[in-house]
């Protein structure tokens, strides 16, 4: 698939509520009380998790002392850094100061 969004159908917002509203009561979801992974979260585990989600900060963490900065390195170097997952920038940070150690600055 080529491009961000996936067309799933051409209805629009409105056709789409309107769709959910027009599904019969007894058609809708009713939890078995089997399996807890299923059961519908309450107001107020909604409502904490919501309010959790807005109260967690985006972005780098208040008194970072890291720069932003734009640098250009090797294809491969980017691919073998990346390669190793999540956290490949503090590694690539870590290597460069393990450098440091070796090379002091002038």
């Amino acid at each position: 698939m080529t491009g961000s969004k996936q067309h799933v159908n051409d209805m629009t917002l409105e056709e789409v509520i309107a769709a959910v509203r027009a599904i019969p009561e007894e058609e809708l979801f009713v939890w078995d009380g089997i399996d807890e992974d299923d059961r519908p979260a309450t107001k107020e585990e909604l409502d904490a998790a919501i309010a959790a989600d807005l109260a967690r900060r985006r972005g780098r963490p208040i008194g970072s002392v890291k720069t932003q900065i734009a640098l250009r390195v090797d294809d491969d170097i980017l691919a073998a850094f990346k390669a190793t997952g999540k956290g490949w920038q503090t590694r690539m940070n870590d290597a460069l100061r393990e450098w440091l150690k070796t090379h002091p600055a002038a």
